[in-house]
C-alpha cells in the first residue's frame, strides 16, 4: 500500500479475503457467512466509503474540502478520514456495529466522520446540535452509542455523559485534541491505508443511525444500509447533476438525515464541499464568490433570506439549488432566476434517506409565465431513479386517483427506504405494514400553502387545511397539532410556521384551486398593519 493514496483494487481485495473465510486481522470482525467463487467474482457489497477511496486515488491533489482559509486535496482527506478510523478502532475500541456519536456543525472533522466511523465498521449517530441536553442523552441512551465526538462549543450537551469523549476545537492546529487524536491513527493510515480496515460483507448492514425530532414522542432512530446510502449518493449526484467541477455549499446539517446523503454524492463525483460552520447570511455570499459555488441545498426560508440578503447579485455562473420542506413559490423561484439560481424541488423525509421524488422540470414548461411554471414545480409523485415506486392510498392500501380531489397518504418501498427503527420494531412493523413505508404524509388538494409575509424572513408558508367531514371527535386536529406532526416528520425549520383549519378554499368554477387569493389577502393584511 503506498503512502499517498489507496486503492479501490486493495480494499476489494481485503474484502475477498475475508468473505472466503480466510484469516481475519480482527478475530471480532469475521464475516457473516462464507461466499462461493461466483458471488467473489461476479459481486461486491455497495459501500459509499469506497467513493472516498476512489476519488483519492484518481484526483488525489483536487480540492476536496474548503472550509474558511483551510483546504483539504482528496488524498487529505482520505488520509485524514483513514486515521481517523484507526484511531477510533485502536484508541476507543470500536468494533462492527458499534454506535459512534457525533455533535457537531458543518466543519471538516464532522465531514471525516462520515466516512471514517463506517471504515471503523461502526455505525455514525450524528447528533441535532439544537437539541437540548435531555434529548441528547435520551439519544445516547437509546442508540447505545459507545464514544462520543463532540464539538466544544456544544460540550454541555453531554457535559452529564459518562462515555468517552473527543472534543474538537474546530481550530486545525496540532494543539486541537480532536486532531491530537487522529494523529494516533496516521502510521497506520500511511503504512496499512484501507487493506487494514476490515470492510462490509453485508450491504443490508446498519451503518448510519439518524434519529427524527419527537416533538410529539420520544425521537425515533432511522438506520440506514450501506446500500441505500450507496444508491441515495448516486441517485443525488445524477439528480442535481453533479459533476467534477461542482463545488457543493452545505448548508444542510450534516447531522439532518447525513445532509440528505450529499457528503457521499459529492464525493462519488470528486467534486469540492465547502463546509461553514453555521448558516450566516452575509458569509454565503463572500462564498458564492470565493468558491465559485454551483451546488447547495436549503429549505425556501433559507432561500429567501439568501436572494433578499444586501448583498445578493446576479451570478456569473448558474447555481442549482435542491429546495425541499415546502414548495418554492413563483415569488421566490421569479427572484431566483434574477440571480442566476436554479431551483430543483424535492420530497423526502429522513426514512428515505432525504431527497426520494423529485418535480421534473419539462421543456414545455419553458415559455409558461413564472406564476404558471412555480404551480408544476410544486408538484410531486417522480421518484429518484434509483428508486422503485411511490403510492398513494386508502386506509385499505388501495390506489386512489391521481386527480388532485381524493384524499391518501403517500408510501414508498424499494432501494431508499429505511432499514428500520433502531431498536423498536413496534414502530417498524406499523410503518412497514402492508409492505410499504407509510410515510404518514397526506397527497390531497384540500390543502394549500402558500407565501405569507413575515417580519423575520421577509416570507413564511402559512398553511391552509380542510378537515374531511364527519371525523370522529378524537381525529380532529388543530393547526398547532398539524405543525406539531410536521415537524415530528421533518426538520423543524421546513415547515409553515402557522396552519389554519379553514372550511373551504377559493377556487374557479371548474374546482381549480386560486392560491393567489389566499396570498392577496395575507399581504393585504400585511400592508395594512406595516402603514
Amino acid at each position: 500500500m503506498s503512502s499517498d493514496s489507496t486503492t479501490i483494487a486493495k480494499v476489494r481485495l481485503q474484502h475477498i479475503a475475508n468473505t472466503m473465510g480466510g484469516p481475519s486481522k480482527d478475530p471480532e470482525h469475521l464475516p457473516h457467512r462464507v461466499k462461493s467463487t461466483s458471488e467473489i467474482v461476479s459481486r461486491s457489497e455497495l459501500n459509499p466509503v469506497h467513493f472516498l477511496a476512489r476519488s483519492a486515488t484518481v484526483y488525489p491533489t483536487k480540492t476536496a474540502v474548503a472550509y474558511g482559509d483551510r483546504r483539504y486535496t482528496y488524498k487529505e482527506l482520505n488520509r485524514r478520514s483513514v486515521a481517523l478510523a484507526y484511531a477510533l478502532k485502536e484508541q476507543l475500541d470500536i468494533r462492527r456495529g458499534d454506535r459512534v456519536a457525533v455533535i457537531a456543525p458543518n466543519i471538516p472533522a464532522m465531514l471525516e466522520a462520515h466516512f471514517a466511523i463506517p471504515a471503523a465498521h461502526g455505525i455514525i449517530c450524528a447528533i441535532n446540535t439544537r437539541l437540548v441536553a435531555t434529548e441528547v442523552a435520551y439519544i445516547l441512551e437509546h442508540s447505545g452509542a459507545k464514544v462520543i465526538l463532540c464539538d466544544s462549543e456544544f460540550k454541555d450537551l453531554v457535559k452529564d455523559s459518562k462515555l468517552p469523549k473527543v472534543f474538537i476545537e474546530d481550530t486545525g492546529l496540532a494543539t486541537d485534541p480532536y486532531e491530537q487524536f487522529v494523529a494516533k491513527g496516521l502510521s497506520k493510515a500511511d503504512t496499512l491505508g484501507w487493506s487494514g480496515l476490515d470492510q462490509t460483507d453485508d450491504e443490508n448492514e446498519g451503518v448510519s443511525l439518524c434519529y427524527t425530532s419527537g416533538t410529539t414522542g420520544k425521537p425515533k432512530g432511522v438506520l440506514y444500509t450501506y446500500r441505500g446510502m450507496y444508491l441515495s449518493a448516486l441517485g443525488n449526484a445524477i439528480e442535481a447533476q453533479l459533476n467534477l467541477d461542482s463545488v457543493h455549499l452545505f448548508i444542510v446539517p450534516l447531522f439532518h438525515a447525513n445532509s440528505w446523503i450529499f457528503p457521499y454524492a459529492v464525493t462519488a463525483i470528486s467534486a469540492t464541499h465547502v463546509l461553514m460552520r453555521k448558516v450566516d447570511y452575509d458569509l454565503i455570499w463572500k462564498t458564492f464568490h470565493k468558491e465559485k459555488v454551483t451546488h447547495m441545498n436549503g429549505a425556501p426560508t433559507i432561500m429567501i433570506q439568501i436572494v433578499h440578503h444586501p448583498d445578493a447579485v446576479r451570478l456569473p455562473k448558474p447555481i442549482t439549488c435542491t429546495v425541499a420542506g415546502s414548495a418554492p413559490t413563483a415569488t421566490l423561484i421569479s427572484k431566483m432566476k434574477e440571480l442566476n439560481m436554479n431551483i430543483c424541488h424535492v420530497y423526502g423525509l429522513t426514512e428515505t434517506y432525504g431527497p426520494i421524488t423529485k418535480s421534473y422540470d419539462q421543456h414545455e414548461w419553458a415559455d409558461l409565465s413564472v406564476e404558471e411554471r412555480s404551480k408544476k414545480l410544486a408538484r410531486q409523485g417522480h421518484v429518484y431513479v434509483v428508486s422503485d415506486d411511490v403510492r398513494v392510498v386508502d386506509s385499505e392500501m388501495r390506489d386512489v386517483a391521481w386527480d388532485g380531489k381524493q384524499v391518501g397518504e403517500i408510501v414508498f418501498r424499494g432501494n431508499l427506504t429505511m432499514k428500520g427503527y433502531f431498536n423498536d420494531p413496534e414502530a417498524t412493523a406499523k410503518a412497514f405494514h402492508g409492505g410499504w413505508f407509510h410515510s404518514g404524509d397526506l397527497a390531497v388538494l384540500e390543502v394549500a400553502v402558500v407565501a405569507a409575509p413575515s417580519d423575520r424572513w421577509g416570507e413564511t408558508p402559512k398553511g391552509f387545511v380542510i378537515l374531511k367531514p364527519g371525523l370522529p371527535k378524537e381525529k380532529i386536529v388543530d393547526g398547532p397539532a398539524l405543525i406539531a406532526f410536521c415537524k415530528e416528520n421533518m426538520a423543524g425549520f421546513k415547515c409553515p410556521t402557522s396552519i389554519v383549519i379553514v372550511k373551504e378554499l377559493p377556487k374557479t368554477s371548474t374546482g381549480k384551486l386560486q392560491k393567489y387569493i389566499l396570498r392577496e389577502q395575507e399581504w393585504k393584511g400585511y400592508s395594512k398593519r406595516i402603514n
